[in-house]
């Protein structure tokens, strides 16, 4: 006989799915407005306005936990990782406007094998043998899926990689400010972005049509939510279950790049996503 104590992980585990599945949603929801109108819009000015409404919408929750904002230290990693996330970010949306939905999903699969090369170099972690094969596993993947005819090679590639490596490099640096609020890292992701962006997107900007600007703002709105489903499902879930289902998001990406899109993945596509995957999925794993 289940007792409720026996029970309450099930349904914390359901319920933290279920956070990830929005958070998925969302996420494809702001992307592929970002991949639709990319081509129009500078990466740096949609990153601008998604940091903009991300911080106009913590403002309240901002005032609520104020406090926790006496007496912060570390401010130098807190600066790097604002700087490692806005290359992160300009760079991600500038490749999504240029590169297969599914091929950019499955590129970015490649961060756990990333995060454990990184780890082992910079934060002396130990490394298993297994986990170096699944790394060359995912390079291997990462050959086929780009191999000549699948993708055309042009910047957008390189701002993939840069996008992989500096998205990475904020995750080291978060690593080392764990002990942070979460208001407070979040305040410095948004405010920073905002502040770092400004002049940038200044010179590049863009006149929008008014019709447009719900769209643009939208992009806020959703990656903003999805944060929030994102750290609701991290805190309910386990996270061996939490990464299993993150890899629907490769599914999802995919339709939405052949329906929305008309983009049609390639058996190269395919069989290397799969092999960057599976490399993936066994480093979260172990």
């Amino acid at each position: 006989m289940t007792t409720p104590a026996q029970a309450a992980p099930a349904s914390d585990n359901r319920r933290g799915g279920g956070w990830l599945l929005a958070d998925m949603a969302l996420n494809i929801w702001a992307l592929s407005i970002v991949k639709a109108m990319g081509l129009e819009v500078p990466a740096v000015q949609l990153v601008l306005i998604r940091a903009g409404v991300g911080l106009i919408l913590m403002l309240p929750w901002i005032w609520r936990d104020r406090v926790a904002f006496r007496g912060i230290t570390e401010l130098p990693l807190h600066g790097l990782r604002v700087g490692l996330s806005a290359l992160a970010l300009t760079c991600s949306f500038y490749a999504i406007a240029r590169v297969p939905f599914a091929l950019f999903t499955a590129m970015n699969f490649t961060r756990p094998l990333v995060l454990m090369a990184m780890a082992a170099l910079l934060l002396a972690e130990p490394i298993r043998r297994s986990q170096w094969v699944a790394g060359l596993v995912c390079l291997c993947g990462v050959g086929i899926a780009l191999q000549p005819g699948a993708v055309a090679y042009d910047p957008a590639l390189w701002a993939l990689a840069v996008t992989i490596l500096a998205g990475t490099g904020a995750v080291i640096v978060t690593r080392r400010l764990k002990a942070a609020p979460t208001v407070v890292l979040m305040t410095f992701y948004t405010a920073g972005l905002t502040l770092v962006l400004a002049p940038v997107a200044a010179f590049q900007w863009t006149p929008v049509a008014p019709g447009d600007w719900p769209t643009l703002l939208a992009i806020g709105a959703f990656a903003q939510a999805a944060q929030f489903c994102f750290l609701r499902a991290h805190k309910l879930g386990e996270a061996g279950m939490l990464a299993i289902l993150g890899y629907l998001s490769l599914v999802l990406t995919t339709a939405v790049g052949f329906f929305v899109f008309d983009e049609v993945p390639t058996l190269s596509l395919l069989a290397g996503s799969t092999l960057i995957v599976a490399a993936s999925l066994w480093v979260r794993l172990r």
